[in-house]
């Protein structure tokens, strides 16, 4: 936490995002969804004040018809419930006579981002405090032993404080059912804050619900109700097509068209189980457990395979090559690794959460991912040159025309990817409090629709055919006539049986081959691992 407050946005923007770190090391306050809950929550001294960090999200302001019934009725509010109490150790309950009606005050300040430094005050230009004190309280006009805050210039109810008292000797304070209802669109922050150093040692327990007009849904999950909508409707649409292809073909499927299908059943599976995670979100307004952990693992499956398939493609397998040989332990060593980190980093990210995860302990998590990221790509532009390579020297037409096919989608997916990196780290750094929360969903569903698309094209390249076989693996040396050169690409891009002349001219290409040096592969460090297998 920060010592002293500045005047102005940055200062309690910093002192939110450590208040974060302090309550998420503790483990003392926790998000099971749009339901926020605490459990033996303590305050953190912050100058003259004593603050806890309630929570935060970005809300709609109630619709017009908000007198509709059901979850979705048009009503977006912050709701104190029953359950949260207020208590404070029995030694400093046992000071204060029974009669007296207010022994103590806890406040819980709601403001929206914009109106953060509406909070506080200072005498003479001094240090900013956010609780009145007789000084300020002659020289700002604010009340002593209160929270210090000014009516935004848009709307005088603005920032809202919800006062809980305790009375006489009482050890807890439970709050009445309490909304404050919302009035404007943005990111509204919950301080509970008490300003009497006698309540030092004063924990929280309970809840507060946040609920928007169409649901406990957080504001910026909102649209991923509707993406993941469409998303499985598009794999549903590739998973038809491509099980039609593969059902008429069943005779000529190759190995590496099985391992198309299973990313195609993964992807499917994943985006489905996301659908049904945020609709149950947003009915109940806890995070169902079981679904996001499923929808977690699913996707960690579903990214491994992904880069592993494109990895495999990339060397060649089932077109080049028969086998990966002594390299496939090597390829499932770092997938598993890649599985590892990936689950640890999607079950930290949202299982039980909507907060953001603090920015060390997501750092830590991300570190292990993007770096095995980067082993994926330099070994795939690897493996991209050496099979370009190969089909170069084998003059392997119809193959290396699809192989240059495949590497200008995968080097066009990474030159998105990176620029796409680089608009996360801008949009994070110019916006460290959530003022552009309506946007933060495009950060998380671009990285689907990029890898549906780059699945596309891996389908349109590989998809299952009469001529899978012909297009498959296949020794060239001692061969009259090789299967792969009975094809030619149209212009379309697809396989067509050649034509007569076209056979006699390979034919005899074939021959002025022979008196080539056939041992291509000599250049090459994989050749042990071919001859393994």
């Amino acid at each position: 936490m920060v010592r002293q407050m500045d005047l102005g946005r940055a200062a309690l923007g910093g002192m939110w995002d450590l208040a974060c770190i302090a309550v998420l090391s503790s483990c003392v306050w926790r998000v099971g969804g749009s339901v926020h809950e605490y459990v033996h929550a303590k305050f953190t001294p912050q100058g003259n004040a004593y603050v806890l960090f309630g929570g935060s999200e970005g809300l709609y302001a109630s619709t017009s018809q908000a007198n509709r019934s059901g979850i979705g009725n048009g009503l977006s509010y912050i709701r104190f419930d029953h359950s949260l109490s207020f208590r404070r150790p029995d030694i400093l309950a046992s000071k204060h006579d029974p009669a007296e009606q207010n022994s103590g005050l806890v406040e819980a300040i709601v403001f929206e981002v914009a109106d953060v430094d509406r909070l506080g005050g200072s005498a003479y230009g001094g240090q900013l405090a956010l609780c009145c004190t007789e000084d300020l309280a002659r020289d700002v006009g604010c009340t002593k032993g209160e929270v210090i805050y000014r009516p935004s210039a848009e709307d005088s109810n603005w920032p809202q404080s919800v006062k809980f008292h305790f009375k006489g000797n009482d050890v807890e304070a439970r709050a009445s059912v309490q909304q404050v209802k919302i009035t404007r669109t943005g990111m509204y922050i919950l301080y509970f804050i008490f300003c009497d150093p006698q309540l030092e040692g004063l924990e929280v327990d309970g809840t507060t619900v946040w609920k928007n007009p169409s649901g406990y849904l957080p504001g910026r999950m909102m649209p991923l109700v509707s993406f993941y909508g469409v998303m499985s409707l598009a794999y549903l649409i590739l998973g038809a097509v491509w099980f039609y292809q593969y059902a008429r073909f069943w005779r000529d499927i190759l190995q590496l068209q099985n391992c198309i299908t299973v990313v195609i059943a993964l992807g499917m599976a994943e985006v489905a189980l996301w659908y049904f995670d945020y609709l149950n979100f947003n009915s109940t307004g806890r995070r169902p457990v079981a679904i996001t952990i499923w929808a977690v693992t699913i996707g960690a499956i579903k990214k491994t395979f992904s880069r592993l398939l494109i990895l495999v493609v990339s060397m060649g397998y089932g077109v080049v090559r028969p086998t990966l040989g002594g390299l496939t332990s090597k390829v499932l060593l770092l997938g598993g690794i890649f599985f590892l980190a990936s689950e640890s980093l999607d079950v930290v990210e949202h299982v039980g959460r909507i907060d953001e995860v603090a920015s060390r302990t997501r750092l830590l998590l991300l570190l292990p991912v993007a770096i095995l990221d980067a082993i994926f790509i330099l070994w795939i532009f690897t493996s991209l040159s050496k099979t370009l390579e190969k089909l170069q020297v084998k003059r392997s037409v119809a193959k290396l025309v699809l192989y240059r096919k495949f590497t200008n989608f995968v080097v066009v997916a990474v030159l998105i990817a990176v620029s796409w990196i680089g608009y996360e780290l801008f949009y994070k750094a110019s916006d460290p409090v959530g003022e552009y929360w309506q946007r933060a969903w495009i950060i998380s569903s671009f990285w689907n629709i990029l890898t549906f698309l780059l699945l596309c094209a891996i389908c349109a390249l590989w998809a299952p055919s009469q001529n899978s076989t012909r297009y498959a693996y296949s020794e060239e040396v001692g061969e009259d006539f090789d299967d792969e050169e009975a094809v030619a690409l149209a212009s379309n891009g697809m396989l067509k049986p050649m034509t007569e002349p076209e056979k006699a001219s390979a034919k005899q290409e074939k021959k002025d081959r022979k008196s080539l040096n056939t041992d291509v592969f000599s250049l090459d460090d994989e050749l042990e691992e071919d001859k393994r297998e």
